[in-house]
């Protein structure tokens, strides 16, 4: 097995009015944190984060696993890109938001083991707030059960042949994705959750930022 990550940081972080990919953080930016949470591990050869130049110049002490390509206007150009850059000997990929800098070696390894067991697996967490559904002027009009529902995170993890027949589904269409377990829906394919007991905010707002420990 040999296994590698592709980190998601090609967005203009419009909704904050400012790079949120650059904003400090114990003294590196939010991309570096996310990167460094993957080039750290020892089981990870490969790193291939899809960004810029100038936002990869962040990156410059993390090490030789590093490869840079360029995205694409919507995230699923974005992850196909990366994984066009893939070495040969690569099984599995990990796919990671950039703006997720709080994930840990223990989950990212949890999730690599689910996935070698089922080909495919992503971090997520437990519905645990009181759900309403509403109109669409803002009026509540019913509860909904949180019984079996579960928060996306990142990063979701496959086997390199199953994400790659994923995207080709994906291409092939008109079907537009959040994340990649809904390209893998398209092929009727299962993902095994992993419930993450550590927080792992998306960094999308300016007060995601400031409620950073």
């Amino acid at each position: 097995m040999s296994f590698a990550a592709i980190i998601v940081a090609s967005g203009s972080s419009q909704r904050m009015g400012f790079d949120k990919l650059a904003a400090q953080w114990r003294g590196k930016t939010i991309l570096w944190h996310s990167v460094h949470a993957f080039s750290s591990l020892e089981e990870i050869s490969q790193v291939i984060v899809v960004t810029p130049p100038d936002r990869f110049a962040w990156l410059a002490d993390l090490g030789p696993k590093l490869n840079r390509v360029n995205g694409g206007s919507e995230r699923s150009d974005s992850v196909a890109a990366g994984l066009m850059a893939l070495r040969n000997e690569i099984s599995h990929v990990a796919i990671h938001d950039g703006a997720r800098p709080l994930v840990s070696p223990e989950s990212i390894r949890a999730t690599f083991a689910a996935a070698e067991a089922t080909k495919a697996a992503s971090l997520a967490r437990r519905v645990t707030e009181t759900l309403k559904r509403a109109t669409p002027e803002g009026i509540t009009s019913e509860s909904v059960s949180r019984d079996n529902l579960w928060v996306m995170e990142t990063p979701q993890i496959f086997s390199r042949d199953l994400i790659h027949k994923a995207y080709q589904s994906v291409s092939s269409g008109d079907t537009q994705i959040t994340d990649e377990v809904s390209a893998l829906q398209l092929l009727n394919q299962g993902t095994t959750l992993v419930e993450n007991p550590s927080p792992n905010p998306k960094i999308t707002i300016k007060a995601d930022l400031d409620a950073l420990p």
